[in-house]
């Protein structure tokens, strides 16, 4: 059953490629109107726009890097003025960065991930929040990854982000779950995209990653999109707190059921 968003107002941080495209049709398939954001992909992002407008969705486009307070304030400030207000935050936006054990690691670089993972997710969810909480309604989704538990050599930013914004994801969901406010995060799993193509488009990387899945194959895109509408929907009303896994169950260690 497909999710019910209709007169939401959602904004979907970095929905102009990958997961956050998919997230960002799915919610406007759903019937909600929909923000999203782009860093630099602007033909891209207008594209998108102009392919959900075609099937009448309510969409607009808008420029940001949410690491920057003041461009992620007046991002989710320009939502509310033009629809009203939000109902629905998806703090999509994130990157890898370059692989880099910790001690040969360039702290621009670190600290850049930290910046975009974490903090920008921080910034937008806290802009939300001050129109959310008066209206005692809202739902905020993070999208943190298996690796908030699961190293990952080589990526310490990136891992140290995830893991942290679970962390923010459960305290913000104790703090505004007084005023009725959702708030909860999903980990994908190993999804394929195509930012991720050179693993998944070689039969030697991908047969070392499908042996870490349970499940036996990758995820899509288009799974992660529907699970996000369910849990933003009021369908998933006593939902907040957790995080959702959508992973082919890649967090139950695989390795260990061929013994221990």
């Amino acid at each position: 059953m497909a999710a019910d968003l209709t007169g939401k107002r959602a904004l979907v941080t970095g929905g102009s490629s990958g997961l956050g495209e998919d997230i960002t049709r799915e919610l406007a398939a759903s019937g909600a109107k929909v923000g999203f954001n782009y860093h630099s992909e602007k033909n891209k992002a207008e594209s998108i726009a102009e392919d959900l407008k075609k099937n009448g969705a309510d969409v607009i486009t808008m420029q940001a890097d949410v690491s920057d307070r003041t461009l992620a304030a007046e991002m989710v400030s320009d939502i509310i003025e033009k629809w009203g207000g939000i109902d629905i935050l998806v703090n999509n936006a994130g990157i890898d960065g370059r692989y880099a054990l910790s001690w040969e690691a360039d702290l621009d670089e670190w600290e850049r991930v930290i910046k975009i993972n974490l903090f920008g997710q921080f910034y937008c969810a806290r802009e939300a929040l001050k129109y959310m909480i008066p209206k005692k309604s809202g739902v905020i989704l993070n999208i943190t990854s298996v690796h908030e538990t699961i190293p990952w050599t080589g990526y310490s930013s990136y891992t140290v982000a995830k893991a942290g914004l679970s962390m923010l994801t459960k305290t913000i969901a104790q703090e505004a779950g007084p005023f009725g406010i959702r708030v909860l995060s999903l980990a994908p799993g190993a999804i394929k995209t195509p930012i991720n193509k050179n693993v998944w488009g070689n039969p030697d990387t991908l047969k070392d990653l499908l042996e870490k899945i349970p499940f036996g194959r990758m995820g899509e895109s288009s799974e992660v999109a529907r699970t996000v509408a369910f849990l933003v929907s009021d369908a998933a009303s006593y939902i907040t707190g957790s995080t959702i896994f959508v992973d082919g169950a890649m967090v139950d260690y695989a390795d260990f059921s061929h013994g221990g």
